[in-house]
């Protein structure tokens, strides 16, 4: 497959935090510092276990649907063996597989993270906040080595927000081929250096850098560099 060209420009997108004006808000209570914190910490639920595979929460959800095993192959078009293998964790999914799947179930991609992604929360203080802890997410290894860890704490209605570690290496689908999906993609490089291949062309996103594009249009994400590649992704469905 002849390589794209090489997209020259690359934007660095720097943070910039933004002061309100006015006095400082009056400080709230700290979950930390304060007795009734440590109370609220110690109910915290405990970070979930990672599975032997994603497979167990694709049957779930596709129980929960009502669908069969073979009207969800018939969807992505492969066979009910191949569903029986992802489901039963003796073959873990790509990248595009999984969010394939995701689609076909109508669910968002962190959804097939952990059960908590499904369910609702109750907010954690008087503000209303909903907060997940450090470790409370596990690392969700795919196909390739490929990992994913969903950021969102509690369930957020049509976004997805999660980080991926691309290994030296590893691809997001296959060796050449380009995928798509539903919904409008932004993404952040937190370390390494992340290749995304289109169409027409190719990108090549450092530390700092940051992309945007509807997911509909043909892509693949992989990694060519010597170190593991760090990203945060937001999905926005329609």
């Amino acid at each position: 497959m002849p390589q794209p060209p090489l997209a020259e420009d690359a934007v660095e997108i720097r943070a910039v935090a933004a002061v309100g004006a006015g006095s400082d808000p009056a400080p709230g209570p700290d979950l930390d510092a304060t007795p009734e914190g440590d109370r609220a910490a110690a109910s915290e639920p405990s970070a979930p276990e990672p599975s032997a595979s994603v497979g167990a929460r694709i049957r779930d959800l596709r129980q929960a649907r009502g669908l069969s095993a073979r009207a969800l192959a018939k969807t992505l078009g492969i066979s009910p063996s191949a569903v029986s293998q992802i489901e039963r964790g003796v073959m873990q999914p790509s990248v595009s597989r999984l969010i394939a799947i995701t689609d076909a179930l109508g669910v968002p991609l962190v959804a097939a993270f952990d059960p908590a992604s499904d369910r609702p929360v109750e907010p954690a203080g008087p503000s209303g906040f909903t907060l997940q802890r450090s470790g409370q997410s596990p690392d969700i290894v795919l196909d390739s080595g490929v990992s994913f860890r969903r950021l969102t704490p509690g369930s957020a209605p049509g976004v997805d927000y999660f980080e991926s570690v691309y290994p030296p290496g590893t691809s997001a689908h296959g060796a050449d081929g380009l995928f798509h999906h539903e919904g409008y993609e932004v993404g952040t490089v937190v370390s390494g250096e992340l290749t995304i291949d289109f169409e027409a062309e190719r990108v090549i996103l450092r530390a700092g850098d940051a992309i945007s594009y509807p997911c509909s249009v043909p892509h693949r994400l992989h990694n060519t560099g010597a170190v593991d590649a760090v990203a945060h992704w937001l999905i926005v469905h329609a």
